[in-house]
């Protein structure tokens, strides 16, 4: 099933006391762009919960936000007293360098909030925290795959409408082909005539035909086709085709294109353009599929 890369997971888990929040968002990219913010307290776990998000989510710009709650008062916490001495020390006299008067209420809630004047004591995360982290992990994981499936099922049914609208608008270029011709015929016969030159008639045609033939665009119709029927093929089959399904498209735009090129047709230009125009819109929907 085609997913889409972006998307959104949330999950909940208790163990004891605390409560974990696991919240996971994904956007486009062209490879597994992964963050994870996590409490210092757990960090320890950030690796496990690295392998086990690039395992399920594969790719995107993806961003784990990780938060504890605790129903009772964290005591492990410590202010480091020297360091905070030292902080308090250099802003004293800083501000006194400066000529700046400043009470202690707005001096010691900013120390506070220096590097390494607080921190909470080390310690293993428990078994049951670590299995309830974990599971929060797994379940948001899980959610935000579910909002990439229902989206890549949009993404496609919508892929596939202008895939048919390309191949409707070839099947329309065909009976404008035939009047293409003589059209092309008639021109080269008046340009010739304005010149008052006579030409052999057998000649004048073998070289017609030589030059229609550069104009015939056949091979890209058929061409045009067998990629339309491969990009369905893919869709149906593979789960992760986005980079498949994107190459597809550039192949789609080179039968198209030359199509253009040969047109020499203002009715047949005019289809090329309608079918460029749902090209670029499957190119620009194709990137944000996995």
């Amino acid at each position: 099933m085609i997913k889409s890369m972006t998307g959104f997971g949330k999950a909940e888990a208790a163990a004891g006391n605390k409560k974990f929040t696991v919240e996971i968002r994904s956007l486009n990219s062209k490879q597994l762009d992964l963050s994870i913010r996590i409490p210092a307290a757990y960090r320890e776990a950030e690796y496990e919960i690295r392998n086990a998000v690039s395992r399920d989510l594969q790719r995107g710009k993806v961003e784990v936000y990780v938060s504890a709650e605790s129903a009772t008062p964290d005591t492990a916490v410590r202010i480091d007293r020297d360091m905070f001495r030292a902080y308090l020390l250099q802003i004293n006299d800083a501000l006194a360098f400066s000529g700046i008067d400043a009470s202690y209420d707005s001096i010691v809630p900013a120390v506070m909030k220096l590097p390494n004047v607080v921190s909470t004591a080390e310690s293993t995360i428990a078994e049951d925290e670590h299995d309830a982290l974990m599971q929060a992990v797994g379940e948001a994981t899980a959610r935000l795959d579910a909002f990439r499936r229902q989206e890549g099922a949009t993404l496609i049914a919508d892929l596939l409408k202008r895939i048919d609208r390309i191949e409707a608008y070839k099947n329309e270029v065909v009976p404008f082909e035939k009047a293409r011709t003589e059209t092309i015929k008639n021109r080269i016969r008046d340009s010739i005539a304005s010149l008052g030159i006579e030409a052999d008639n057998n000649r004048l045609e073998q070289e017609m035909i030589f030059y229609i033939e550069k104009l015939d665009i056949t091979e890209e119709k058929v061409r045009l086709q067998n990629h339309c029927k491969y990009f369905r093929e893919v869709a149906a089959a593979e789960e992760c085709a986005g980079r498949k399904l994107g190459f597809i498209a550039q192949e789609l735009g080179r039968e198209i294109n030359t199509m253009g090129s040969k047109a020499n047709d203002t009715d047949i230009q005019i289809l090329v353009v309608k079918m460029k125009d749902e090209l670029e819109k499957i190119k620009e929907q194709v990137l944000n599929i996995l």
